[in-house]
């Protein structure tokens, strides 16, 4: 990834935290650059039904292989870009073929009880495995802020139609190297942290612990773990569990300790690894 290209991409939205918004600028010469370099893209205006088109026509082009490549070699080197198509790939292969139908999505209403906004997303979408967020329309959608995202941490909004579309495209032109030694021990020191969780823990207490086995920040293994909860390698054997406290999990969240990791997920993307 070039450096140069990487430090305007950052610098636009992260200084010690997220810029404001109306503070975010790039000058013409350092977008350019950082565009030169796929690190950054032109505002897009695509539809959900284009959107959807295109992440099929990609799809076949992708191995199941080059996925979970990307995945391992990520843990070494930290291209946590790399890692975060594991979940977009396996999103993107819930999704069927359907045009755009509108369904309620949510409501605000005012102190008389008078319904103030009212907002949209594709139901089909939305009644997928993990409720995939598709809008009807993309307006100018800054691509920037979401690559900028999967760069630092690994994405953080998989499930949302446009954010596929974007990671399935980057990984489509990627050059992914075979995994190391390093790569795969890694690999195996998080599946053995897992497999050694206590009954009651909950997905907290897994991202505390697995900050023996990866060098990472707190928020990096918070994403790493609803990667492989995505995927079904954290999979929960029931749904109707308690939270613990505000919850700000997506696919995780339900599991815990005593589920340990799902070896049939686990052999169709690292099979061959894992021998």
């Amino acid at each position: 990834m070039d450096k140069k290209a990487k430090n305007i991409l950052f610098k636009t939205y992260w200084k010690s935290g997220w810029i404001d918004e109306q503070h975010r600028q790039t000058n013409i010469a350092d977008f350019e650059y950082a565009k030169s370099k796929s690190l950054m893209f032109d505002p897009l205006t695509i539809s959900h039904d284009q959107c959807l088109e295109t992440i099929f026509e990609i799809l076949p082009t992708i191995s199941m292989d080059k996925v979970a490549t990307a995945f391992l070699s990520s843990l070494s080197s930290r291209r946590l870009d790399w890692r975060s198509s594991l979940a977009s790939y396996f999103i993107a292969k819930q999704l069927v073929p359907h045009p755009y139908t509108q369904a309620v999505s949510g409501q605000s209403f005012g102190e008389n009880g008078e319904e103030t906004h009212i907002s949209y997303t594709c139901g089909v979408c939305r009644d997928l495995k993990y409720s995939i967020i598709g809008e009807k329309e993309y307006q100018n959608e800054d691509l920037n802020v979401l690559n900028f995202e999967r760069i630092k941490w690994g994405g953080v909004r998989h499930g949302q139609l446009i954010y596929t579309l974007l990671d399935l495209q980057q990984l489509q032109i990627a050059e992914i190297p075979e995994p190391t030694t390093e790569d795969i021990e890694i690999f195996k020191n998080i599946l053995n942290i897992i497999n050694t969780s206590q009954p009651n823990d909950y997905p907290g207490t897994l991202e505390k612990n697995l900050s023996t086995a990866i060098k990472s920040t707190k928020d990096e293994r918070k994403i790493l773990i609803e990667i492989l909860a995505c995927i079904d390698i954290l999979k929960p054997s029931s749904y109707e569990r308690p939270s613990r406290g505000k919850s700000d999990w997506t696919f995780v969240e339900y599991w815990r300790g005593e589920d340990k990791y799902n070896e049939e997920a686990l052999n169709t993307y690292f099979g061959k690894y894992m021998k």
